[in-house]
């Protein structure tokens, strides 16, 4: 175990023996730090939290402290970093409102510098935040979802899979997944290069491109359009989008961008480029 003289370590922490704890770091409470941890200067580690193994924290992050939420009345809860995860400069992830209710972040997540992730918010495995992206309370990630520079999800919104979300965007309502936003927050279409490098299928990329105008370029309810989807031959991202779509919602599902001449792909590359640019 490596610990710096000058770190600050709780009795009742526990550190794996191969972890490596940096100049003025904090950790208080009963922190668990697994194998192969590094954390940088000056972070600092409070509560129930727990840290996979493998994880890198960087200097100044602050990991479960407690939630910014009146409600909380100091009741006993946790929050949990997936193994692999890289959380940078100044990130700010806090532990959950309600008894035994956990902060989760999934493994092999990266967040960037200044990202904020709120009480009770879920991200599932790969997530990455750009940097300046601040989640609101109860916020969900799925897999792969990509949340750009200094955009802010509204409390309990859903971000579905592979989604993308370009930067500065105001995130208001749930964005389904495999989709992509523009800088106003409104759908535009696939992430189609996104489906492309994480090796779907043409016949896949198919069937999201009719969610797509079942959902955006059609009257339809949201029960006709899953009515519709369920007709399809079965497939795995069939099955992730009528999961989201079927799933219960605070928010409503957020608008798409109307313009003329509009495909479910043709806007990918200009909000790629426009994302990179605000990164």
């Amino acid at each position: 175990m490596s610990i710096h003289p000058s770190a600050v370590v709780s009795a009742d922490a526990r550190v794996h023996a191969s972890a490596v704890i940096g100049p003025h770091v904090v950790i208080d409470g009963p922190v668990v730090v697994a194998a192969d941890v590094r954390i940088g200067p000056a972070a600092i580690l409070l509560g129930a939290t727990e840290i996979g193994a493998g994880v890198e924290i960087h200097s100044h992050a602050v990991i479960g402290d407690t939630p910014q939420d009146r409600r909380y009345a100091g009741e006993a809860s946790r929050c949990v970093i997936g193994a692999g995860t890289i959380i940078r400069e100044g990130v700010t992830i806090h532990r959950a409102t309600g008894a035994g209710e956990t902060t989760i972040v999934g493994e092999r997540c990266q967040l960037m510098t200044n990202s904020h992730v709120a009480h009770n918010c879920r991200l599932g495995n790969d997530v990455l935040l750009i940097s300046g992206a601040l989640l609101g309370g109860h916020v969900v990630v799925g897999d792969r979802a990509i949340v750009s520079g200094n955009t802010g999800v509204h409390q309990f919104v859903r971000i579905g899979a592979l989604a993308m979300v370009a930067c500065v965007a105001p995130v208001t309502q749930d964005v389904p997944p495999y989709m992509m936003t523009d800088h106003q927050g409104r759908i535009v279409g696939l992430n189609s290069v996104g489906l492309r490098r994480a090796g779907y299928s043409a016949t896949e990329r198919e069937q999201l491109k009719l969610a797509y105008r079942l959902i955006y370029r059609t009257s339809l309810s949201r029960t006709q359009v899953i009515d519709r989807l369920e007709a399809e031959p079965p497939s795995t991202v069939l099955q992730t989008m009528l999961e989201f779509l079927r799933g219960s919602t605070d928010r409503g599902i957020v608008r798409g961008r109307s313009r003329p001449g509009d495909s479910t792909s043709a806007p990918a590359t200009e909000i790629l480029e426009f994302t990179r640019r605000c990164a």
